[in-house]
């Protein structure tokens, strides 16, 4: 399939997909944000994938929503009945639902929605270059794309309130300080730095137990008590532990070899998953 304004490109099991407008600082639009749900439709469905990096083409990650409409850009008229959704948390809940790691190599300016869809993320890498502004209290909104759920998990409630109060834009080393961001790189070394954490999750892993972890890490942040992750870490460990993959995973250690994981994210998760559609689950 071919984009128009991402690229997606996949090298040693690694995807990596690029926000590419550099002509607007790759402003998100709709286009945009179906093309970036489609491109992780695809990759959640190639057992080749292992991986994915999300990056900007040219200076900028993002530089939040396309303002090409003027004063109405956020002025849309909804579809259906009802209110209309806000399209960054179509795709920030799309990044949720991922099955494979996701990591953001922030290579310059981030914001509103260049930094909120950061925040569903696994891992955050910026470069020296990189600066985040949760913009919204001055253009007159509200923070979106399921950030003031995702924003306080990953750096506080204190900080995601000053953030987006004062809507200022800040740079990699605050991010850095304030656990936003894992690292910083000089420009030319974010790439490689993403490619070989990436290549971490993807080599003797099992490609299922990852798809799981990342599941089941994310989706206990809203459980009320700790017995909901027991009552999932028993049913993974049951079902997990009688796959071939667990058979190669000890198999492997006992005689002293590189693994290699048969199961398929596409055909072998555990009968269970997705275990949070399931209504009648206690």
């Amino acid at each position: 399939m071919s984009f128009e304004t991402i690229l997606y490109e996949v090298e040693d099991g690694i995807l990596t997909i690029t926000l590419n407008r550099p002509d607007r600082l790759n402003a998100f639009n709709n286009e945009m944000r179906d093309e970036v749900i489609e491109a992780l439709n695809m990759a959640d469905a190639d057992d080749d994938v292992k991986a994915i990096i999300f990056t900007g083409s040219g200076r900028a990650f993002c530089a939040g929503a396309d303002l090409g409409g003027g004063g109405d850009t956020f002025n849309y008229k909804p579809k259906t009945q009802g209110t209309p959704r806000d399209g960054g948390g179509m795709l920030t809940l799309r990044i949720f639902e991922c099955l494979k790691p996701v990591i953001s190599a922030c290579n310059g300016p981030a914001v509103g929605i260049g930094a909120t869809m950061q925040c569903a993320m696994d891992i955050r890498l910026a470069s020296e270059n990189a600066k985040y502004g949760f913009v919204f209290s001055k253009r007159g909104i509200v923070p979106e794309a399921a950030s003031s759920w995702f924003l306080p998990r990953v750096v506080g409630i204190s900080t995601a309130l000053e953030w987006t109060f004062s809507g200022r834009v800040f740079k990699a080393d605050e991010a850095l300080e304030r656990g936003f961001v894992r690292s910083v790189y000089p420009a030319e070394e974010l790439l490689p730095a993403a490619r070989a954490l990436a290549r971490e999750f993807c080599n003797e892993t099992s490609a299922v137990s990852v798809a799981m972890a990342r599941q089941m890490m994310w989706k206990m942040l809203g459980a009320d008590h700790p017995v909901e992750a027991h009552q999932i870490d028993s049913r993974g460990v049951y079902f997990t532990g009688k796959s071939a993959d667990a058979k190669e995973g000890v198999k492997s250690f006992l005689e002293k070899r590189p693994a290699s994981y048969p199961g398929r994210v596409s055909s072998d998760m555990p009968e269970f998953f997705p275990w949070w559609e399931d209504r009648e689950f206690k």
